[in-house]
């Protein structure tokens, strides 16, 4: 898992949507109203620059949960597993396609979680794009979010929260593969929806990209590593709080699978050209393939549907004043 003399930091900070520095880094951009901050935390690259996320976390919440929705997959016979679930309100709306593609083995893997805390939705996106292995990714898909979700300040500090989980299920996998696997790692890139509330981090080469009135502005940017100018830029680079608002309509989570053949731009279209996001992922899956991507390609496509907000605000009576 640890390549030799490839120590680095990965920075941990509030953002706008604008652009970022995406490979190798842990970015919180948080687009709701909460301070910027700005922290390290410690990790290693392997030979490709991909972040080997070794990722575990405080037990216990005084928050009032609902039950978490598991999106389980189905498989068609392409060999696409496909899912997606719609809020009750009609507000939000999200679907994934995971395809293995030419690749003999699966590295991809992915997670989604949905429920309701204190009253707030909650949803939970998760993209982990394995190297030297399956095993870090598939260590992320099954702690990463529910360490996540018990941590005490979860709902109060969430930024807080996201930072402090990452690091600590790096530290609770390395401890627990301390014998094995020690080529595995993985990217990770996530985003958590509270409320209205968007959180995202990212560490390697999977990349999220957000939709704005058709235009595609990406969360996080490629960087080089290995250039020393690109790393104090990162690691001296602010960032500011945003709410969203009804310019955003969807967000897009992926694998390089997808990232090394269709562009943010082309993404976007694509995607907008289906009414369901679940029949947006699977086609930005299948584009890739066709497009000849040679890794394992995974796709979430999560769609802000601001019309059903508008309407049910058009249909509440104001009360008369006396």
């Amino acid at each position: 898992m640890l390549c030799k003399g490839c120590l680095r930091n990965v920075i941990v900070q509030a953002g706008h949507l604008g652009a970022f520095p995406q490979k190798g880094l842990l970015q919180v951009s948080s687009t709701g109203k909460r301070s910027n901050e700005s922290f390290s935390l410690t990790t290693w690259w392997n030979r490709h620059f991909k972040t080997s996320l070794r990722m575990m976390v405080d037990t216990g919440s005084s928050t009032k949960q609902g039950t978490i929705i598991d999106m389980l997959p189905e498989k068609d016979e392409g060999g696409f597993a496909t899912g997606g679930w719609k809020s009750e309100d009609g507000k939000l709306s999200w679907g994934y396609s995971s395809f293995r593609g030419k690749r003999m083995t699966m590295e991809d893997f992915y997670d989604v979680k949905t429920t309701k805390i204190d009253g707030r939705t909650v949803c939970l996106f998760g993209i982990f794009d394995g190297h030297g292995g399956a095993r870090a990714a598939e260590y992320l898909k099954r702690h990463l979010f529910e360490n996540l979700m018990k941590h005490p300040q979860f709902m109060t500090d969430t930024k807080a929260a996201i930072s402090e989980s990452y690091k600590q299920t790096d530290s609770d996998f390395l401890d627990s593969e301390r014998d094995t696997y020690r080529d595995d790692g993985s990217t990770a890139s996530t985003a958590v929806l509270v409320g209205n509330h968007l959180y995202v981090a990212n560490v390697g080469d999977s990349r999220t990209i957000i939709s704005k009135d058709g235009l595609a502005i990406p969360l996080s940017d490629d960087h080089k590593p290995n250039r020393s100018d690109e790393r104090r830029r990162i690691e001296n680079a602010g960032g500011v709080d945003l709410e969203i608002d009804e310019e955003i309509e969807m967000l897009v989570l992926a694998s390089d699978g997808l990232w090394d053949v269709v562009a943010n731009e082309d993404a976007v279209s694509l995607a907008r050209t289906e009414e369901e996001p679940e029949a947006a992922a699977r086609k930005l899956t299948e584009v890739a393939f066709t497009r000849g991507s040679a890794d394992n390609i995974t796709c979430i496509v999560v769609k802000f549907h601001h019309d059903k907000a508008e309407a049910e605000a058009a249909s509440t009576p104001v009360p008369e004043n006396d």
